[in-house]
């Protein structure tokens, strides 16, 4: 898989957004982010992401237009995220599963939660403080017209 670039939904529905919460095995920290992952051999960028969503959330989506591309942190596994912008086609949002196994070994995808891009007062703790899935829920308010 090819970790340069890291792929991601934004799921958008009734003015929410999609985010997955993983859970590391070892040690129980969990953290909120947008669902998305390294593309594979072989596959477009909208592949990819309709990939990831359907693997993380058990949902098929439409992919409807990239929606932000930015560089990644110091250091961090990919160099770059590009969010896409995706509508539902079928299914209901639940915790998908990781199909490599050495990321499966590690952490483990848990709950899924609906955001609303209008109102971050009722966003969880965790997302609000976390250094990269802040920026990147501000990045796309802003990106949709919400700020």
């Amino acid at each position: 898989m090819n970790r340069v670039i890291r792929y991601q939904g934004a799921i958008v529905q009734d003015e929410k957004i999609l985010l997955i919460r993983q859970r590391q095995h070892d040690t129980g920290v969990s953290y909120w982010l947008l669902p998305g992952g390294g593309i594979e051999a072989g596959e477009s960028e909208e592949e990819c992401v309709r990939r990831e969503m359907q693997e993380e959330t058990n949902l098929r989506i439409s992919v409807e237009r990239l929606l932000l591309d930015q560089p990644d942190e110091s250091g961090a596994v990919y160099k770059r995220r590009r969010t896409f912008l995706c509508s539902v086609i079928s299914g209901s949002a639940a915790p998908g599963y990781e199909p490599e196994e050495d990321a499966a070994a590690s952490y483990g995808i848990v709950e899924v939660g609906w955001l609303d891009l209008r109102d971050e007062s009722g966003w969880p703790p965790l997302a609000k403080e976390d250094g990269i899935t802040y920026p990147q829920l501000r990045g796309v308010q802003q990106a949709l017209g919400y700020l």
